[in-house]
């Protein structure tokens, strides 16, 4: 299990039925995890507020409203993962979840096993072990979706912030395009074969990767993505 900054991953868990939240809520602390229970859709916005998840397992039908809404609502609050938890497992129930802001979606019964694995690979692809990743003068912040360079604010999409995470931090390294596709978008086949290049086509202007950054994102001669720093002191 991953470690952020020398503690456990919290969890938000938002479900209804009082004895499958203590299940999950049993099972995911003696995994080690810590928890916090939500049993509606009001509750889960206050403990939000009050303390940003690292993930969030998210039921479909709540007393009080949509787990979609809620979902889109949570995804401009926070970046952190969000597992849909549901008994819907129509193949639109799972494209509207999904299309809300999603990350991943599972249809009850399932194993508790299954739901800690799935839950243990978001975490490694939205904080590469840690909630923050410090590259001064770069700054990211996963749980509040929050990136600096040099002190400027960055307004990322939701997948530009997880594709710049994964290049800060792997700092220097080269990166296919399937790496990137496997990583970051958990899928090989079914994305559009400019998407990538889009994104990346977006990070470099939004980041202002021109001859003065400190930072610069390349594409080597053997088709590898290199995100380096090439100055240090500010400007």
């Amino acid at each position: 299990m991953a470690r952020y900054a020398g503690r456990a991953p919290l969890v938000l868990v938002v479900e209804d039925e009082p004895a499958l939240l203590g299940t999950f809520t049993r099972h995911l602390c003696q995994q080690g995890f810590d928890v916090i229970e939500a049993a509606s859709i009001q509750q889960a916005r206050a403990a939000v507020r009050e303390q940003p998840p690292d993930i969030v397992l998210l039921d479909v039908l709540l007393p009080d409203g949509s787990g979609y809404d809620l979902c889109a609502e949570l995804r401009r609050m926070t970046f952190a993962p969000i597992i849909y938890v549901t008994a819907l497992g129509q193949d639109s129930a799972v494209v509207r979840g999904l299309a809300a802001g999603g990350d991943d979606y599972l249809t009850k019964p399932f194993s508790l096993d299954v739901l800690t694995a799935r839950i243990n690979a978001l975490l490694r692809r939205a904080g590469a072990r840690a909630t923050r990743i410090e590259l001064p003068p770069l700054h990211l912040d996963f749980v509040t979706g929050k990136v600096t360079l040099e002190g400027r604010p960055i307004t990322l999409s939701h997948k530009e912030m997880q594709l710049l995470g994964y290049f800060a931090a792997n700092a220097g390294r080269g990166m296919t395009q399937e790496e990137l596709l496997e990583v970051v978008w958990d899928d090989r086949s079914g994305v559009p074969t400019n998407t990538v290049r889009q994104h990346i086509s977006n990070l470099r202007r939004k980041l202002r990767l021109d001859a003065a950054s400190a930072f610069e994102l390349i594409l080597t001669a053997d088709h590898r993505y290199v995100f380096q720093q090439v100055r240090f002191t500010p400007r």
